[in-house]
């Protein structure tokens, strides 16, 4: 499963590390404004998403986190 996120926001998004170990990869290891990044999710999973604003010291960060499709 593929998801993909378009940064819109104006600023950098950084990947929480959570998203990796969940098992999910990303073609950025962060997310200039305008990119658009693509997160692969392991097979039969659907993605849930979460973001973080922890202002200027910190930034945006994104989690990811691949949920198992019950169907």
């Amino acid at each position: 499963m593929k998801f993909q996120y378009l940064n819109d926001t104006g600023r950098v998004v950084s990947i929480h590390p959570a998203t990796f170990s969940h098992g999910t990869t990303c073609d950025h290891e962060t997310i200039r404004h305008n990119d658009l990044a693509t997160f692969t999710l392991p097979e039969g999973t659907y993605p849930w998403v979460k973001m973080w604003d922890y202002g200027e010291k910190h930034g945006l960060q994104i989690f990811v986190s691949p949920q198992k499709d019950n169907e």
